[in-house]
């Protein structure tokens, strides 16, 4: 099997969980490699991303890990003999890397939570509202890029269309104003009518409520096919950073639950939303 030049992030997530396999296994490359009759390179290139592995020696690699857990061997074999070549494909050598790994994310995932401050989610973003984000950046992006990461982003929207997803924003995402009072207003309606489909629910966090420290919270939490395959996506320094620990998933499910509860209702958020629209 050829190897990858660039292995994607569904690619390297499997990777990751192979990897853990074997340690948890007890087991070293090499040991793993004896078990299954080839050599240490090969495991270490398997559990690196950049060579693929079949169904088959998958499955032995399991046995011979002790892995007992058949949900998570299957989903890590849907994985492996995935062959789908995903729209944001496209945009490769386009775009950075994390924007093709985060829509392949989206839409492998099989529930979306996503908790945002400062702006509105991605995926509840029209097209003047993105472009106003993207046009802010310092330094500024060629108009050539801007428009690229736009049309990404919308696509990224509609590939949701039948995804559960619940976006919880705060009050200062809803009023800060990225762009003029008509795009804000623009915006405002979208998330409004987004909410209104039966997949999607809008939660609001008002700047009344008191006591709320969970403003460290923002980020996007999506379910893979088997909870240990959760993946949550925060915004780092240099880009957006993926997160799969065990831990770190549990302590992010719990903060958006904490978040999530101390937020407005559907009804009432959409109601707030609708009384902010007619403020501008």
């Amino acid at each position: 099997m050829a190897l990858r030049s660039e292995p994607t992030g569904r690619q390297l997530r499997l990777a990751v969980e192979l990897r853990r396999l074997r340690d948890a296994a007890g087991l070293t490359a090499r040991e793993a490699a004896a078990l299954l009759g080839v050599t240490a390179p090969v495991i270490s290139q398997i559990e690196s991303g950049i060579a693929g592995v079949s169904e088959k020696r998958l499955r032995r690699l399991a046995a011979n890990y002790s892995c007992a857990d058949a949900e998570l061997i299957d989903a890590l074999v849907s994985m492996a003999t995935d062959r789908t070549k995903g729209w944001w494909e496209e945009y490769r050598e386009l775009l950075p890397t994390p924007f093709l790994n985060l829509a392949e994310l989206e839409h492998n995932a099989t529930f979306l939570w996503e908790v945002q401050f400062l702006f509105i989610p991605g995926p509840l973003q029209t097209a003047e509202y993105a472009r106003a984000v993207f046009s802010d950046r310092v330094p500024e992006l060629p108009a050539e890029e801007v428009e690229l990461r736009v049309r990404h982003r919308m696509r990224r929207a509609a590939t949701l269309a039948h995804t559960p997803y619940e976006a919880v924003i705060h009050e200062a995402a809803l009023r800060i104003m990225v762009s003029d009072r008509s795009t804000s207003r623009t915006q405002l309606a979208h998330v409004i009518a987004s909410s209104e489909a039966e997949h999607v629910t809008v939660r609001v966090i008002p700047f009344r409520l008191e006591g709320f420290t969970g403003a460290a919270s923002a980020m996007t939490y999506a379910g893979g096919s088997v909870p240990k395959l959760d993946t949550v996506v925060r915004d780092g320094p240099h880009g957006a950073v993926f997160i799969d620990s065990k831990a770190q998933l549990g302590a992010f499910r719990t903060l958006f639950h904490k978040v999530e509860a101390a937020s407005l209702d559907p009804e009432r958020s959409r109601d707030f939303i609708h009384k902010l629209a007619k403020e501008l």
